[in-house]
């Protein structure tokens, strides 16, 4: 049998998903699409579900997202620990999720595709210039949510850990499909 620590040491990122930033108001929208090979069930879980976060989401809620309220959203990176706020705003299970993440709106849509599901994010940023690396970081994450829901769990690979794993690449490569310089995430 495999062992997490063994998916960790062999995950690479897999191929660039379908992103896009477009104005809205005095910020900007990221949208990421990725198609998975799971059902909304399985998804919504993942997203909703602070047990299942834990293993792939940059955050993890301070209670399960299925219902609009107020909610906590703690950050880890490393030794570092930053509660921001993620109050839920709608809970459609299992097609739209909308909550916040601190300053920023995340809105997970999920649509049945053949074979399983279209996961479509959109990100209110403050900067165009930040939104490749959020997809970079969004692409990671995604990757490794597929493997937990399949049964093959990489861990977390949020904060600086990611730096080892392909993201600086990820970050060139959507910069480049954006037309923005990439831009370096801040670090401890």
């Amino acid at each position: 049998m495999t062992t997490p620590d063994t998916h960790r040491r062999d995950y690479r990122p897999g191929p660039l998903q379908t992103i896009a930033v477009e104005p809205d108001g005095q910020r900007w929208t990221l949208t990421f699409a990725r198609t998975f090979p799971h059902g909304r069930t399985s998804i919504w879980s993942a997203l909703t579900e602070p047990d299942e976060q834990l293993q792939w989401a940059p955050y993890v809620a301070d209670r399960s997202l299925r219902t609009v309220g107020p909610a906590t959203l703690t950050m880890t990176d490393g030794d570092t620990e930053t509660e921001l706020d993620g109050t839920v705003t709608i809970a459609d299970e299992p097609s739209l999720l909308e909550h916040a993440w601190g300053d920023d709106v995340l809105r997970w849509r999920l649509d049945e595709s053949a074979g399983g599901t279209l996961l479509t994010l959109q990100q209110t940023v403050e900067d165009k210039g930040t939104a490749a690396m959020l997809a970079a970081g969004w692409h990671m994450c995604l990757d490794v949510a597929e493997r937990a829901i399949a049964g093959e769990p990489v861990g977390r690979i949020v904060g600086e850990a990611a730096l080892e794993y392909g993201w600086r690449d990820l970050n060139a490569q959507y910069a480049a499909i954006l037309d923005t310089e990439p831009v370096e995430p801040p670090t401890a």
